[in-house]
Parts: structure tokens; C-alpha cells; sequence
């Protein structure tokens, strides 16, 4: 186990920006943090940084509490924040070798060659760069390091197409080099793509943990019928979501033959199937229809 948080709470007076977060995240792992803004996942980052002191509960990376030990924890931590505020009087390459040195880490290795992948030069002043740029030399110094843990906040923003899937292969490098990899992103294909679990944040609170592998084993069913449809059979995996104007719809991950064949003897007009994914189980929880 690389980071793990037991009760991790932050409250401002009544108001909770985070409330008993209990996690735990393996090392070599690419790890999803889902929420909109307001669902916490900025405060939870902050947290893990000591950037602010919880109100209850704790963190740790390593075995360093993320706030006694915050010095210890951030040698440990590259962080790629949302929002860029970078040394623009440096060229690419001073800031990276910069933030190298303040975590005592060897950056020369892979530097250049990743600089390459990226297609960026290093050696114009920050200033000269558009938000693109700078954010490929953001990417950069969280790559180069090869610390144990990664945090990456919306890492693909301002990348083009060929970027991003070039970001994706790195982190897949990155796990299979034994690192971890917190990433939080707004586009769920991404974090489908690249994550082996997800976790879901609303309103401060954790609502949902899963496996990626078991997002695409689900399936969600629309059925519709021509009159009355029975009972549900009792599966375990078999969750209806809406039922509404002759139809229903189902989110199941299980065996289908046994749910086609109580489908079967259903007065069913029309069957659509596709893969549950984590659009679906995101939506529980922040779409229109979210669960109360």
C-alpha cells in the first residue's frame, strides 16, 4: 500500500468540503478521483499535499503523515495542479531541472527523449510558450522524476489529440515501473481508458468505488414492452435504474443467458444492450436523474 486515508474530513464551520474519506491505493495503481466541482476532489488533492490541515482523520504516503510530515511526503509526490502558475522568466528546461533539485531527483535520463515524445523545446522562456506548451512542460517535470506517487488534476487540458494519447502511454509506462498514479480528470473515456479503479465524490462524500474491469463486464439494458412487464429475478448484478413509459432499463453485470431468458417470456418489443462503462455509474450520481 502506497497512500491510504482513514477518516479524512475538512470542514470550514458547518460547511464540509470533505467528509470521512476512507481509501486506500496500492502502489504501481492508476487510480481515478471523480467528482464535479464542489464533490471535494480539489480538497482531498490539497490534503494529500499538506496544503491544508484536516479537520479529522488523517493521510498518509509512505507511511508520512501528509500533514507532520508534509516536507517528507511532497520528495515522494509529483503534482500536475489543474490550474498552471509556472516561473515564466525560466526556459522549460530550468524550471524542470528547478523542481528537480528541491526533491533531489535525477532528471537528465529521460528529459530529452520525453521532450521529443511531446515535441516541445525546453529551451525557450516560458513566457514565449502557449497554454499547450506550458502544459506539456508541466507534464514533464511530473514525469521525469519517477517519484512513487504521481498526481495528475485534469492532465489533459489544452493537449491536442496525439498529446493526450501520448500522456496516456506514459502513465502506463509509469505503472509499470511500480509508480502510482492519482489522476482526476472531467472526461470519463480517459479515465476508463488509463485507470484500474475509480472512485466517486459528491458532496464530499466517497459514493461509489469500482474496478474498472468490472465496468466493462456490466452491461446496461434497454427493454421495452408491450404491456406489463413481470417481476424482476432476483440476480446479484441486476440494478433497474428507470422504469418509465413501457420501458426499463437495467444496469447488470453478471451471466446474461439467465436475464435474456426471463426477457424472453416478457411481451418485449424492442431490446438495446451496450456496455455499462463509467459514463453510466457516473451519471448515477451526477446526472439529472442522480440517486437523492
Amino acid at each position: 500500500m502506497l497512500l491510504r486515508t482513514e477518516h479524512l474530513s475538512k470542514h470550514y464551520g458547518r460547511s464540509s468540503a470533505l467528509d470521512d474519506l476512507n481509501l486506500t491505493v496500492e502502489r504501481g495503481e492508476v487510480f481515478g478521483l471523480l467528482g464535479p466541482n464542489g464533490s471535494g476532489k480539489t480538497t482531498a488533492l490539497r490534503l494529500l499535499l499538506g496544503f491544508l490541515r484536516p479537520s479529522s482523520g488523517g493521510a498518509w504516503i509512505e507511511g508520512h503523515d501528509c500533514w507532520r510530515d508534509s516536507v517528507a511526503v511532497r520528495r515522494r509526490v509529483a503534482y500536475l495542479p489543474g490550474e498552471l502558475r509556472l516561473y515564466e522568466s525560466m526556459t522549460g528546461r530550468q524550471l524542470i531541472y528547478f523542481l528537480g533539485r528541491l526533491r533531489e531527483a535525477i532528471v537528465e535520463v529521460d528529459l530529452d527523449r520525453l521532450a521529443r515524445r511531446f515535441d516541445i523545446d525546453l529551451d525557450r522562456p516560458l513566457a514565449q510558450l502557449s497554454s499547450g506548451m506550458k502544459r506539456k512542460v508541466a507534464l514533464l517535470q511530473v514525469l521525469v522524476p519517477h517519484t512513487p506517487l504521481v498526481i495528475m488534476d485534469e492532465p489533459t487540458n489544452a493537449l491536442d489529440p496525439t498529446m493526450r494519447d501520448e500522456l496516456l502511454l506514459q502513465v502506463r509506462e509509469a505503472r509499470k515501473r511500480g509508480q502510482t498514479v492519482l489522476f482526476s480528470s472531467h472526461i470519463l473515456s480517459e479515465v476508463e481508458e488509463v485507470c484500474d479503479r475509480v472512485a466517486i465524490l459528491r458532496r464530499g462524500r466517497l459514493v461509489h468505488l469500482q474496478k474498472v474491469s468490472e465496468l466493462r463486464e456490466g452491461r446496461l439494458i434497454h427493454a421495452r414492452f408491450d404491456g406489463e412487464a413481470g417481476e424482476l429475478p432476483e440476480l446479484n448484478g441486476l440494478r433497474l435504474r428507470e422504469r418509465r413509459d413501457g420501458w426499463l432499463t437495467l444496469e447488470y453485470t453478471g451471466p446474461l443467458p439467465t436475464l435474456l431468458a426471463w426477457l424472453a417470456v416478457q411481451p418485449l418489443t424492442e431490446l438495446r444492450m451496450e456496455p455499462l462503462g463509467l459514463k453510466a455509474v457516473y451519471h448515477r450520481y451526477h446526472g439529472d436523474n442522480a440517486e437523492a
